[in-house]
């Protein structure tokens, strides 16, 4: 059995933010899984708010991350035959918001795009796609906010655009943050670097 992460501990803080940084291959998108509870580890857990995820079935997973878990997509995941403001709203929907067009437009407009709410992605540049998927993960106020290489597949004036609206969106929600980056420039404005090489999690 091939063993991917080895004993790895860490506590974050609610409004904490914490880059995982490491060379490619080292379990950096594996150790996000896990967090998320999209993968089992074969021994551990993972406590979000006091509930150990893997003490939980799939269907009771999925549902604490719908409650508490927002997640940016490198590849932004936005669905194609949906708008701006229908990618937004979709989350709200499935939660059984009441007002989700109007939290929707609200939270596009924070990111600067209110002038896009009618646009498919298609339509839409890289860091303006991003946005989008920012606004789709913070609309629902999570308590943690998991991002893989999230400004990885823009060029840098976007990146670092889309990193500090991701920092201020996440002062102003509360939420901590973990982000997966190969950039040490942005891991820097993080409160923590967790570093990680072949598996281990190396000493602060």
């Amino acid at each position: 059995m091939l063993t991917i992460l080895h004993d790895i501990s860490f506590t974050l803080a609610p409004q904490e933010s914490a880059a995982i940084v490491g060379a490619s291959g080292s379990g950096k998108s594996t150790l996000l899984s896990l967090l998320a509870g999209l993968d089992v580890p074969s021994a551990g857990s993972v406590h979000i708010g006091g509930v150990d995820l893997f003490a939980l079935d799939e269907d009771e997973r999925a549902a604490v991350r719908a409650r508490h878990l927002g997640f940016v997509f490198q590849s932004f995941q936005l669905l194609a035959n949906r708008t701006a403001l229908e990618n937004v709203m979709l989350p709200l929907e499935l939660a059984g918001a009441r007002d989700a067009r109007t939290q929707a437009r609200e939270m596009l407009e924070r990111v600067g795009l209110g002038q896009r709410l009618q646009h498919y992605p298609r339509l839409l540049s890289g860091g303006e796609q991003q946005r989008v998927g920012l606004a789709r993960a913070f609309v629902m106020r999570p308590q943690v906010l998991l991002a893989d290489e999230p400004t990885g597949s823009l060029d840098f004036a976007t990146g670092e655009k889309i990193m500090q609206l991701m920092l201020d969106l996440n002062r102003e929600a509360g939420t901590t943050l973990v982000m997966v980056t190969h950039d040490r420039s942005l891991a820097a404005r993080c409160h923590r670097q967790l570093h990680i090489e072949a598996g281990h999690l190396l000493p602060a």
